[in-house]
């Protein structure tokens, strides 16, 4: 499987995701695995998917989970073009153990780049013998001595802001000189002269222009100063980063970047990896994809991504994450890229009842053939085995003993030399593929046994749930109430979602303004609870709500409301 194509949120064991990949196909990894130090606090999200994942993980001690994050980095290595790096963030618990025992052996320590400590806050107050522990450690290691690297500048140093020790409408600035040693432009400007031995640096047309442009302090008798040039902070570059980040805070819980992921990383931390290691379309990856942050960075900054997690909440939460920040204030960005979401599971009512040829051909593939190219004339065959074996596929549940009976003929006609020799070798010559096949004494079930038993002509009876796993999205349905009035006619009103399924709900997210032409753009990415309030004026709203199901499949409710003397709930 090539899972190097860009622009896509991958649920699954990313051990097993990478190693289908392509080798030398990425420019950029970010990983910011679970923590030694989470024990007890790792399973993030808390879904049966997650859980599954890490089960085992500490088995062993220090030794397994080193063991078992190195076979991933294997990988990684693989994965990363030669002038790719990777950016693996850890805490002090682990970091001697990752970067000699897994960076240093697979990457070299010739190819160690940085140590990065990010302060990601303050000091705690609590009295212990030892200092307070307030950074994490970022290891940057490149894949050759060819790498790409981008400097970058940050906040301006102290020993800058120093020297901007004046201020103007258009901000601090410091004071040059606006002449040097000599005597060839020893001429009177504005009523100054440049001095005994001293020459204006400038044409007097250039030092007119500076003046007329404001930029030239004055004496107080308004004539221009010899050392009047300014300067503004503005202009200036910050300082070159150095490896002691401490000017990007955590996210705090007030944070609009907040989304309720417990070890979610600052927005600002993952554009500045992603600014100084690549440049705009190249390939970001990250194999522990968790609240999406470093996806929402890539994308902002022009970059295709691959995102990876065994969560399917995280997955979702991304998903919605990137609707959001792809339609700000419900704007749209018409030069968003696209991306594809895919899950563990299929929605049964989606696959069953999907256009007909785009099912055919999807199920051909995922089967391991090739589909027709065209959608009639096609005799009874949607497509073929890399043998040349005819492929039949029905969208439908139940299929009958009719339909045997007419494939055997499409086969015996299709490729007949082929139709004798799979039958000489007893093996299937023609599959049909359906969602469902009937039983009894005319069923095709039967049927199908008896033409291989007497005439040793085999046709192999594929369930759809055999090639892909299905699920049923959950059941969703919401009851509106009005919690409040105010005295200017805005109307506070509570929202109750709840969503069924057998495989458990994990959260919900909400959008309070839905519009089709836009699509689903959350307010509220995760909810726990169900249960949302929010205000409205009178007026005509459509409120769109969503339940995702533990295996990833969601459902989605829409609520149009008629506010005016009372509520009204329009039907759909």
């Amino acid at each position: 499987m090539n899972t190097s194509p860009a622009n896509r949120l991958i649920l699954g064991d990313n051990l097993e995701i990478l190693k289908g990949m392509n080798g030398e196909s990425v420019d950029l990894i970010y990983l910011d695995p679970p923590f030694f130090s989470n024990r007890n606090y790792e399973v993030i999200w808390g879904d049966a998917g997650e859980k599954r994942s890490f089960e085992d993980r500490w088995e062993g001690g220090m030794e397994h989970y080193i063991g078992w994050l190195k076979e991933r980095v294997e990988h990684m290595h693989r994965v990363l073009k030669p002038t790719g790096s990777i950016f693996l963030h850890c805490d002090w618990h682990a970091d001697a153990y990752i970067r000699v025992g897994i960076l240093d052996k697979v990457f070299g320590a010739d190819n160690f780049r940085n140590h990065i400590v990010w302060k990601r806050t303050n000091a705690k107050n609590n009295i212990t013998l030892r200092f307070g522990i307030n950074t994490d450690s970022i290891f940057f290691y490149s894949k050759s001595a060819d790498f790409k690297f981008n400097l970058l500048r940050g906040a301006y140093s102290s020993e800058q802001l120093s020297r901007y020790k004046q201020e103007d409408e258009k901000g601090l600035y410091r004071l040059e000189n606006l002449t040097a040693p000599g005597k060839s432009r020893q001429f009177l400007w504005r009523g100054v002269h440049p001095g005994e031995n001293r020459s204006w640096s400038l044409s007097e047309k250039n030092l007119e222009e500076l003046y007329n442009q404001g930029l030239i302090a004055l004496q107080k008798d308004g004539r221009p100063r010899k050392d009047g040039l300014k300067k503004y902070l503005s202009d200036a570059e910050g300082a070159l980063l150095g490896n002691s980040w401490d000017d990007i805070e955590r996210i705090a819980n007030t944070s609009h970047e907040r989304i309720g992921y417990p070890t979610q990383k600052p927005l600002a931390l993952l554009e500045r990896i992603i600014k100084c290691a690549s440049d705009e379309g190249a390939l970001v990856l990250d194999p522990f994809m968790g609240g999406g942050t470093t996806i929402a960075a890539a994308d902002k900054l022009g970059r295709r991504w691959l995102g990876i997690d065994q969560s399917p909440q995280a997955v979702k939460v991304t998903e919605y994450r990137l609707n959001r920040q792809q339609n700000p204030q419900g704007q749209g960005d018409l030069f968003a890229a696209p991306f594809t979401v895919e899950l563990h599971k299929y929605d049964y009512d989606t696959l069953r009842y999907e256009n007909a040829f785009e099912f055919e051909s999807f199920m051909v593939r995922q089967f391991g053939g090739v589909p027709n190219a065209k959608q009639r004339g096609d005799k009874g065959v949607d497509g073929k085995m890399p043998d040349g074996t005819p492929i039949q596929v029905k969208r439908s549940d139940g299929v009958g003993r009719p339909v045997l009976d007419a494939f055997v003929t499409s086969c015996s006609r299709f490729n007949e030399k082929l139709f004798e020799k799979n039958k000489s070798e007893h093996k299937p010559v023609g599959y049909i593929i359906a969602f469902s096949f009937s039983k009894g004494q005319n069923g095709i079930v039967e049927e199908a046994a008896r033409l291989k038993n007497s005439k040793n002509i085999i046709v192999g009876l594929v369930p759809v749930e055999k090639i892909v796993p299905l699920a049923h999205k959950p059941s969703l349905a919401v009851r509106v109430s009005e919690a409040s009035r105010e005295a200017d006619g805005t109307r506070e009103i509570e929202f109750a979602a709840e969503g069924r399924s057998e495989a458990g709900i994990e959260f919900y997210s909400w959008d309070f303004a839905y519009e089709e032409e836009r699509g689903f753009t959350p307010a509220v990415i995760m909810d726990k609870t169900g249960v949302q309030r929010a205000k409205f004026r009178a007026g005509e709203y459509t409120i769109a709500v969503k339940a995702v199901g533990s295996e990833g499949l969601e459902n989605t409710e829409l609520v149009r409301l008629k506010l005016n003397g009372t509520i009204e709930r329009a039907a759909d």
